[in-house]
């Protein structure tokens, strides 16, 4: 596999190695082994999750201010915007977002380290999104950034206004967040 870093400190784009023929393909998605090798992370992942969602649709920025969740996104069927924002003051990128094509065709995958928001849009007709985590899901301890706050201007590639949940237009602006030491 082929580990790229990105800007912000701790974020890995991950393209793993295709093995393609007239048949089709073959990749691994994830060898605990090959990971740590190629990362140095020794990440133990404790949920698996799957959503489908159609074009246009806004999943986040989401994270969890305790039982933090590192994550390894990809997708598995279309096309996202993957888009993680630094919520951890120390960090000299806090605040800072960046964003990333994950497709089915690209198989490319995002390590997203606890200390960040994350969310994307659905590029595709539809799109679906496979994820590891670190920790469970906790309700009590999630938040939601705003997908649209003017300090962050994030360069969405909507085509139109989003599918939102209801939690997500509830969104608060970074300067109101909770966030990470």
């Amino acid at each position: 596999m082929k580990i790229i870093q990105t800007a912000i400190a701790g974020v890995l784009v991950i393209e793993p190695r295709v093995f393609g023929d007239e048949r089709g393909f073959f990749f691994e998605s994830y060898n605990e082994r090959a990971f740590f090798e190629a990362t140095g992370i020794a990440a133990k992942f404790v949920q698996d999750n799957h959503s489908r969602s159609v074009k246009n649709t806004l999943r986040g920025l989401h994270y969890q201010i305790q039982q933090a969740q590192g994550k390894l996104v990809r997708v598995v069927a279309g096309e996202v915007f993957d888009v993680v924002v630094d919520l951890r003051r120390s960090s000299p990128t806090f605040g800072k977002w960046e964003g990333h094509r994950l497709s089915a065709e690209n198989k490319h995958m995002l390590w997203v380290p606890t200390g960040l928001a994350h969310g994307f849009s659905v590029l595709s007709d539809s799109a679906d999104f496979l994820y590891k985590t670190t920790d469970y899901w906790a309700p009590q301890h999630e938040r939601t950034l705003l997908w649209n706050d003017p300090d962050l201007a994030i360069a969405w590639p909507l085509a139109g206004e989003p599918l939102l949940a209801a939690k997500d237009r509830a969104g608060k602006r970074l300067s109101e967040a909770e966030v990470f030491d």
